[in-house]
């Protein structure tokens, strides 16, 4: 059978030129500014403050990278994040899907009612101050539940999800009753393998959200052994105060300032890669678990 070419009247390939000449630009705008700060961070100081990027390998470098993997402190935030990200991901994860389960039951008495409940607290919120007096005095400032434990369930996550158990036929629970599963054998048994899809775009989100955040570690963690990496990217990139033993080999002001605009860029591009590595592998279920999550009813 051959294929038909569709052809398109001139108002449409108008239509379709405008809206890809916009995609374009968008990616561009996206994609430049990555290529800029990858480049930079191996270009040398000198020569990426007087000529800007240059495409010479004599004027490339890797100190900053050697500086930026030397330090201590990099090293812990990384860690802390990796941890805590990883932690995040399992408790929000667990949770919301536990909640999105009786939620999808039509039958769940009281369904209406949590329903409010739960979308009451996605336009009304409690305010910093009382957040943060409940959590002190839940003695949990300065621990890693003070970030780990408020977050942890997403309402709009449990949306997804509910709509995502609501796409999986009933026959399912129907056949594994017979078989004498109750609820609890047949969510973990039945539902959990089949829900594959959502559980990896829950947990890629999960993950990323805790992995950029750092206003919640700014306000309850006070030890600096805690703080994740975003904390310590926050002292350099926005306070311009690279950590100790970054630069203290450098004796001039003007090098040392060199050295920390490069070392802006270096840092960016080593706390980006987990996410970078990580998506290839989570890819095949976004986009069916996201889809499927989104246009049931």
């Amino acid at each position: 059978m051959e294929k038909t070419k569709r052809k398109y009247s001139k108002t449409d390939r108008l239509i379709l030129g405008i809206g890809f000449t916009l995609l374009g630009l968008f990616v561009l705008s996206i994609a430049i500014p990555i290529v800029y700060v990858i480049l930079a961070s191996f270009m040398d100081p000198t020569v990426l403050n007087n000529q800007g990027l240059s495409f010479r390998f004599k004027d490339w470098t890797i100190d900053a990278y050697r500086r930026v993997l030397e330090n201590e402190m990099i090293w812990r935030g990384f860690i802390n994040s990796f941890l805590y990200s990883l932690a995040f991901t399992v408790i929000s994860v667990l949770v919301t899907l536990l909640v999105a389960y009786p939620m999808s039951k039509k039958n769940f008495v009281g369904r209406k009612f949590f329903n409010l409940i739960f979308l009451f607290t996605m336009f009304f919120g409690g305010g910093m101050i009382p957040t943060f007096i409940l959590i002190n005095q839940l003695h949990l400032v300065n621990t890693v539940w003070a970030i780990l434990l408020p977050g942890a369930f997403n309402v709009w996550n449990m949306i997804l999800a509910r709509t995502y158990y609501q796409s999986v036929p009933t026959e399912l629970r129907e056949a594994s009753a017979i078989d004498g599963a109750n609820e609890i054998c047949h969510f973990f048994k039945i539902m959990m393998p089949v829900c594959k899809p959502i559980i990896a775009v829950l947990a890629l989100w999960s993950f990323v959200g805790m992995w950029n955040s750092y206003f919640d570690a700014m306000i309850y963690l006070n030890d600096a052994n805690l703080q994740p990496l975003q904390l310590v990217l926050r002292s350099i990139l926005v306070q311009n105060t690279p950590q100790p033993g970054m630069i203290a080999d450098i004796q001039s002001t003007a090098e040392m300032a060199k050295i920390a605009e490069q070392l802006k860029y270096a840092t960016i591009v080593v706390s980006s890669l987990p996410l970078i590595v990580m998506y290839p592998f989570f890819q095949k279920y976004f986009d069916k678990g996201i889809m499927a999550g989104s246009v049931k009813g």
